[in-house]
C-alpha cells in the first residue's frame, strides 16, 4: 500500500475576495478557535490543516465537533476556482500515481452528499475517467448496483444507481473520493461491498484531509492485505483531532446553551428581516439528455458536451444579474454540487463581481456569530425534493449576513417543487436576506427504463399444504418453488464466514435447523401460554387497522417466513370478527435483492394491487421496510404495475418503522423462538442463480422429516383460542391507535447506531435489536454477546437458555430501548452481512 501525503495543489489558489483560505475570515482568526478554546479540541498534524478546516458544533451523541472545510464549497462560501482547483489537483495526482494506462481504465466514485462535487472534480483531473456518486435518492426504474451504510452519519443509506450496469464491473482501478478520511469505516464498507461483486486489483482512496486517529491508521493496510488488493491513499493534508476527556458532555452543554439563546447566535431562520423580493428564473438552456451530475454516471462524452455548453449558460446567468452586483453567491442543492460549481467557476470568469459558491445541506449545525467559529449564520427551510426518508429541515450556512448582493440558486427539476417556492421555503429565506434572487433549474436526468425481456404468460399456482408446509391449504398459499430435495444447509460458523467474506449471499444457503431440547420446548410452551392473550390482542388490533385504513377486503401477503404465522392469525381474526375469508399468500423478500418480482406479477394478475397488504412479524432496524419500498418502486418502473403499497403491517413495531402495527412494545412473540417448526415446517427462502431462474419464484424447503417436532398449528390455535376474551380490549386499543400520531420515528435505527458506537463495533449491521432478532442471532449466526434490559423478565427466558447453550454472555444494561439486543461476534467483522446481504463492514 502506498500513502501519498504531500503538498497542496498549485491550482487551488485564491483569486479574489477578502477571505483567505487559511482562516475563512478577513482578520486572520482561525475559524476553529471558538470551539478549540471551549472544548479543548486540537488539530495536530500538517501546518495547513487550519487553512483547510474550521470547527463547529452539532447535536450528535457520537461526535460533538464538526470539521468544516474551507475549500469544499458545502458550508463555507468559497471561490469556485479554489473549490474546483483542489479537486482537479487531487485527480492529477491520482493520474501521476497510477500512470496513464491504469488511469485511463479507472472509475471514480464519490460520496453523497458532501463529496459529489469533489469526486466529480477529481474525475476531471484524472482525465477520461467516468464518474459515479452514491445517492440517497432512489430513482424508479434504475436497479441498484450496490448499497452500503455510513454508520457515523445522521443519514446513512447510500445507493449506487449507474445507468450502465457495467460501469463498476471493469477490472481497472476504482478511485473513491470523500471530503475527509476520519475512521475509514465508510470507505472500507464500500470497498468490501463492491469487491464482493466486482473484484479488482487496485483501489485509490482520495480525500481533502486524512484525519484518522493512530488507532485507525493501520487499518487500511491490514484491509488491503485481507482482500488481496492494492490500496493507495491520496490527500491534501493529514493530521488528527485530539479530544480531551468529557468532550461529548461539554459539547452537548455548549450546544444547549448557545442554540437559539446566545446573543452571538445568528440562525437567521426565524423569518424575513426585510420583505422578500421577486425571484428571477433563468433559463440555462441545459443541453437535452445531458446528466445533471454523476448520480447515474457521467462519461467522457458527457464531459465534452458540458464543457462546450458552460460558457453560454454562464453568459445567461451574467445577463440576468443586476449590473451593480459586486458579491454573488451560486448556491447548489445537497447532492447537486458539481453543476452549480462549474456554472459558478464559469461565471467567475465572465463577470467583474466577486463570485462565491456553496450548497445547501441536510446536516444540522449550531450557528454562532463569532470570527473564530466556522458557521456564522444558518438559514433553515423544509426539504423540497420529496426525499425518500420523509420531510425534514435543510440548511444553508454562512449565507445570511455575508454581504451578497445576489444569489443564484441552482436546483434540479425534481427539487423545483411548491415547497421550494413556499413562504418558508429556500427562495423566501434567501430573498429575506439578499436583494436579488435568481433561480436556475437543471433538468433531473432519469435513465430510460431498461428493456424488459418477454416473460412466460403463466406463472405456477401457489404451493399449499399438506404437499408443501404443515398448514391447511386454505390458510396460506406459498408463491415459492419447492427445493426440498436440494442440500442447502451448512454449519453456522462455516456459513457465517462464507457470507462475511463476500463469497456468498446469505440467501444462497440455509442454516442447519436448530433442534430444541426438552427444556427449550418447555420454555416455548410456557411462553406461549403466558403470552397468547397479549398476542391475540395485537393480532386483532393490527387486523382492525388494516380493515379500517387499507382495504375493506385486503389480500394478505406475508413476507416469508416470519410474517407467515402472523398473516394466518390476521386471516383468522378477520373471519372470527367479520366473517371475511381473506386471501393469504407468502412471498420471499431478500435483503439487497428485493422482493420476488414473479410473485408480484402473479399477485397483480389475480388481485388488485391496491388491496395487497404486506405482513411481517416485527420490525428491528427497519431494513426490510426500506427494502420493500425500494423494490416496489423498481417493479413499478420495470413492469408498469402500480398500486402496491410499501407500508408493512406488523404484529410488533419496536423499531418505530411503520404506521400499521398491533403494538410497539418489544416483547416475546413465541414464533420467534423456533425456526421451521413454528412456521409450517418451511425453511427460510433461497435465491441462488443455479436454482432460481429469471422466470422462477424464489425457493424454500419443506422439512417433512421434522413433523414430530412441529408446533406450527399448535401456536396458531393457542393464540386464536384467546380471540373471544380480547374483543373489548382490541376495540379500545384500535380506537386509541386510530386517534394517535403513528408516524414512524425510526427510533430503533437511532438506538442501533448508538449501541454500535458505544460497544466499539462501528457497524450497525452487526447489531440485531429486539427479542425476535436476538433469537435469530442465537439460532443462526455467530453471537458475541446479548444485551438485556435490566429487570427484563420471562420474555428472555429462552434467550438466556440459548445464550447459555452457546456460551454467550448476557449483559444487563440500564435504559436499553429494546428488551434485548443481539451482537454478532466481532471475530467475523471481516465483512458481516449488510444492506446487500454481502460483506460490507470493517
Amino acid at each position: 500500500m502506498n500513502d501519498v501525503l504531500d503538498h497542496a495543489p498549485d491550482e487551488a489558489t485564491h483569486d479574489g475576495g477578502d477571505e483567505g483560505t487559511r482562516t475563512g475570515t478577513p482578520g486572520g482568526v482561525w475559524t476553529g478557535s471558538w470551539v478549540a478554546e471551549r472544548l479543548g479540541v486540537e488539530l495536530a498534524g500538517d501546518g495547513r490543516l487550519t487553512e483547510l478546516l474550521g470547527l463547529a458544533l452539532r447535536r450528535n451523541p457520537k461526535r460533538a465537533h464538526l470539521l468544516v472545510s474551507n475549500v469544499l464549497g458545502k458550508h463555507v462560501p468559497q471561490s469556485p476556482a479554489v473549490v474546483y482547483g483542489h479537486g482537479v489537483a487531487l485527480g492529477r495526482r491520482v493520474r501521476d500515481l497510477l500512470g496513464d494506462e491504469e488511469a485511463d481504465a479507472a472509475v471514480v466514485l464519490g460520496y453523497a452528499e458532501t463529496a459529489t462535487g469533489l469526486g466529480h472534480s477529481v474525475a476531471d483531473g484524472l482525465g477520461t475517467a467516468p464518474y459515479l456518486h452514491s445517492t440517497r435518492r432512489p430513482v424508479a426504474g434504475v436497479p441498484r448496483a450496490g448499497g452500503f451504510e455510513e454508520s457515523h452519519s445522521h443519514a446513512t443509506s447510500h445507493l449506487l444507481l449507474p445507468e450502465d450496469p457495467a460501469l463498476l464491473a471493469g477490472p481497472g482501478p476504482l478511485v473513491l473520493v470523500d471530503d475527509e478520511f476520519s475512521t475509514g469505516n465508510t470507505v472500507l464498507n464500500t470497498v468490501r461491498a463492491l469487491h464482493a461483486r466486482y473484484p479488482r486489483r487496485r483501489y485509490v482512496v482520495v480525500a481533502l484531509v486524512d484525519m484518522r486517529s493512530p488507532e485507525d491508521a493501520g487499518r487500511l493496510e491490514e484491509f488491503a492485505r485481507e482482500i488481496g488488493a492494492w490500496v493507495d491513499l491520496v490527500t491534501t493534508a493529514s493530521g488528527t483531532v485530539r479530544l480531551p476527556d468529557g468532550v461529548l458532555e461539554k459539547g452537548r452543554e455548549l450546544v444547549t446553551r448557545f442554540e437559539d439563546t446566545a446573543p452571538g447566535a445568528r440562525r437567521a431562520d426565524a423569518g424575513p428581516r426585510t420583505p422578500a423580493g421577486p425571484v428571477t428564473r433563468v433559463d440555462l438552456r441545459w443541453p437535452a439528455g445531458l446528466p445533471d451530475g454523476g448520480r447515474h454516471g457521467f462519461t467522457e462524452a458527457h464531459r465534452t458536451r458540458l464543457e462546450a455548453a458552460l460558457p453560454g449558460m454562464a453568459a445567461r446567468l451574467a445577463d440576468a444579474l443586476p449590473g451593480d452586483a459586486r458579491r454573488v453567491l451560486v448556491l447548489g442543492s445537497e447532492e447537486l454540487m458539481y453543476a452549480p460549481l462549474r456554472l459558478a467557476r464559469e461565471l467567475e470568469r465572465a463577470v467583474d463581481a466577486e463570485v462565491r459558491y456553496s450548497t445547501t445541506t441536510r446536516s444540522p449545525v449550531l450557528a454562532v456569530d463569532d470570527p473564530g467559529y466556522a458557521i456564522r449564520t444558518r438559514l433553515v427551510f423544509p426539504a423540497h425534493d420529496d426525499p425518500a426518508d420523509g420531510p425534514g429541515e435543510r440548511y444553508a450556512y454562512n449565507v445570511a449576513g455575508a454581504g451578497f448582493d445576489a444569489v443564484v440558486a441552482v436546483v434540479d427539476s425534481a427539487a423545483d417543487t411548491p415547497a421550494l417556492h413556499a413562504p418558508d421555503g429556500l427562495l423566501a429565506r434567501l430573498a429575506a436576506h439578499i436583494p436579488h434572487v435568481l433561480l436556475a433549474v437543471v433538468p433531473s436526468y432519469v435513465p430510460a427504463a431498461a428493456h424488459v425481456p418477454e416473460r412466460p404468460p403463466m406463472l405456477p399456482e401457489p404451493l399449499r399444504g399438506p404437499a408443501f408446509s404443515s398448514y391447511a391449504p386454505e390458510e396460506v398459499g406459498w408463491l415459492l418453488q419447492d427445493l426440498s430435495d436440494v442440500t442447502l444447509e451448512a454449519p453456522t460458523e462455516e456459513r457465517e464466514e462464507a457470507i462475511q467474506r463476500g463469497g456468498a449471499h446469505y440467501a444462497e444457503s440455509l442454516p442447519v435447523e436448530y433442534q430444541p431440547g426438552e427444556q427449550y420446548q418447555e420454555l416455548f410452551r410456557t411462553a406461549l401460554e403466558e403470552s397468547a392473550a397479549r398476542l391475540a390482542q395485537a393480532v386483532g388490533a393490527v387486523t382492525e387497522l388494516v380493515l379500517a385504513e387499507r382495504s375493506p377486503r385486503p389480500v394478505l401477503v406475508s413476507l416469508a417466513r416470519a410474517g407467515t404465522p402472523v398473516g394466518i392469525l390476521m386471516r383468522r381474526w378477520a373471519r372470527f370478527r367479520h366473517g371475511l375469508d381473506l386471501p393469504h399468500y407468502a412471498v420471499s423478500i431478500v435483503r439487497g435483492r428485493g422482493i420476488d418480482a414473479n410473485a408480484l406479477r402473479w399477485l397483480a394478475a389475480h388481485h388488485d394491487p391496491a388491496d395487497v397488504v404486506f405482513v411481517d412479524g416485527w420490525t428491528g432496524k427497519g431494513a426490510i421496510t426500506r427494502e420493500l419500498a425500494d423494490a416496489l418502486r423498481a417493479f413499478e418502473a420495470s413492469d408498469g404495475v402500480t398500486g402496491f403499497d410499501p407500508e408493512i403491517a406488523v404484529l410488533a413495531d419496536p423499531g418505530s418503522c411503520v404506521r400499521t402495527y398491533g403494538t410497539r412494545e418489544d416483547y416475546l412473540i413465541p414464533s420467534a423462538c423456533l425456526n421451521s417448526t413454528v412456521s409450517g415446517l418451511v425453511s427460510r427462502t433461497v435465491l441462488r442463480a443455479d436454482l432460481v431462474g429469471p422466470h422462477d419464484y424464489h425457493g424454500a424447503k419443506f422439512y417433512r422429516e421434522l413433523a414430530g417436532s412441529d408446533m406450527s398449528v399448535a401456536f396458531l390455535d393457542a393464540v386464536s383460542a384467546r380471540f373471544p376474551e380480547v374483543v373489548d380490549a382490541v376495540g379500545a386499543r384500535v380506537e386509541d391507535l386510530l386517534a394517535a400520531d403513528r408516524t414512524p420515528t425510526w427510533e430503533g435505527w437511532k438506538a442501533v447506531e448508538r449501541i454500535s458506537e458505544e460497544y466499539g463495533i462501528h457497524d450497525v449491521n452487526l447489531v440485531k435489536p429486539g427479542v425476535g432478532e436476538t433469537t435469530r442471532v442465537l439460532l443462526r449466526r455467530v453471537p458475541w454477546k446479548v444485551l438485556a434490559r435490566a429487570g427484563a423478565g420471562r420474555d428472555l427466558d429462552h434467550v438466556r437458555l440459548l445464550a447459555g447453550q452457546r456460551g454467550v454472555p448476557v449483559e444487563e444494561v440500564a435504559d436499553l430501548p429494546y428488551t434485548c439486543v443481539g451482537l454478532i461476534h466481532p471475530r467475523f467483522t471481516r465483512g458481516a452481512t449488510g444492506a446487500d446481504g454481502r460483506a460490507v463492514t470493517v
